[in-house]
């Protein structure tokens, strides 16, 4: 195997803890795991999860759900003890009848979403409960859920008379969670209370009320009025439990928190420091190879060597994931890997499954050795900010089969 990634069962718990230490006992962690578990394996973290405490999992759609339903049932996790899986994206009519199957939860906002679901739920023989659901308001963020108001009141009224389906829970999602105090979050606020003020006019009364992402718990400590506050208060007074969709920090990254004030961030320090990176991806060394002074480098000979230099060819490239922008010039430098517990920076530009690596100070690199691209000492943070991105997108787009290590 020239390329692969390990992931941490102990890193990844130790997250987890940490995450529901943060939201309290009075109120339920989500872990998403969505989207492949950000990279990581919704298989391989599903099992680790639902051993650690997990109540509840957000997965991208129904294909994802019924994986994840198959990893736990082969872990040895009994179905009533195995969490419940929420469908975070929505659905297409089609894919109603799987949702239903695999007893996933989904959420919804559109009226043809839930006639598909009530429509899946007689075909499965009916249900001794009606079917649960969570639907999603727009606050904001004009991508998922209904507009409040008139829209909103059409739908409720048409729930309220389904017997099929329960609303179960209500939920929406803050587009700036990462920045404290934020005039947009406190805007989407207050629509989201009016808007529960609708549902609860409509005589429907949800089990659960959430909102927010990993930046929800770690802006808690920022400002007066944090936001896991007011949602503790909100889900009180509508006799409902609060809830929170940490996602990326259970992979040991989280967007910094924006704030005025640098005495607030001393007072109240970041969840950050605390988390632990999940994901160690590897490679092997495939070859090396000594060039001279004035040699050049990759693709349109960005780099020239200015010293007898020792490079290390890896096989690994941007089709694998290893974003192109951590090439390298003379002039400016770019990413680099770990060999050895030394950093072997980056030479020229990288290629399509090949990188080319700078191993002169390092005199134990081997043909075949290790090199650590994400990991102790060089993190999904790192890649971020030469490639002009957020760790999320660098995770999401390591391809290589991940497995579980202790």
């Amino acid at each position: 195997m020239k390329t692969w990634v390990e992931i941490s069962e102990h890193r990844l718990k130790a997250n987890y803890n940490l995450l529901a230490e943060a939201a309290g006992d009075s109120t339920a962690v989500l872990a998403v795991i969505k989207a492949n578990a950000y990279g990581h394996g919704a298989a391989l973290c599903a099992p680790v999860l639902a051993r650690a405490g997990a109540g509840w999992l957000g997965v991208t759609d129904p294909a994802e759900g019924a994986t994840v339903r198959d990893s736990l049932k082969t872990a040895g996790i009994r179905l009533d003890a195995q969490p419940q899986i929420m469908v975070m994206s929505g659905i297409l009519p089609q894919e109603a009848p799987a949702v239903v199957h695999h007893n996933l939860v989904p959420i919804v906002w559109q009226q043809h979403q839930l006639e598909s679901l009530a429509a899946a739920v007689r075909q499965h023989g009916g249900h001794a409960t009606p079917y649960p659901v969570h639907l999603e308001i727009d606050t904001g963020m004009a991508r998922q859920g209904i507009a409040p108001g008139q829209p909103l009141h059409t739908l409720l009224h048409w729930l309220a008379r389904q017997p099929a389906l329960r609303l179960e829970g209500i939920l929406t999602h803050f587009s700036s969670a990462e920045v404290a105090n934020s005039p947009q979050t406190a805007t989407q606020r207050k629509r989201f209370e009016e808007s529960l003020a609708a549902v609860a006019a409509a005589g429907l009364k949800p089990d659960w009320i959430h909102v927010g992402s990993s930046s929800t718990l770690d802006n808690q400590c920022f400002g007066e009025h944090d936001n896991l506050t007011w949602l503790r208060s909100l889900a009180a007074a509508m006799r409902a439990r609060p809830m929170v969709r940490p996602g990326i920090a259970l992979y040991g990254y989280c967007l910094p928190i924006e704030q005025e004030s640098r005495a607030a961030e001393t007072a109240n320090p970041s969840l950050q420091p605390k988390l632990q990176p999940v994901m160690t991806w590897k490679t092997r060394i495939l070859t090396l190879r000594d060039i001279q002074p004035g040699e050049t480098i990759g693709y349109n000979a960005t780099f020239t060597a200015t010293h007898p230099t020792r490079l290390a060819l890896l096989p690994i490239g941007y089709a694998d994931g290893l974003r192109r922008e951590l090439s390298s010039t003379n002039s400016q430098p770019g990413g680099w890997v770990m060999i050895d517990n030394h950093r072997a920076p980056i030479l020229g530009r990288i290629s399509m499954n090949l990188a080319t690596v700078d191993v002169t100070h390092i005199p134990a690199a081997t043909t075949g050795g290790e090199a650590i691209i994400l990991g102790d000492g060089i993190t999904a943070d790192d890649h971020a900010r030469l490639a002009h991105t957020i760790s999320y997108e660098i995770v999401c787009g390591v391809r290589a089969t991940p497995h579980l290590v202790s």
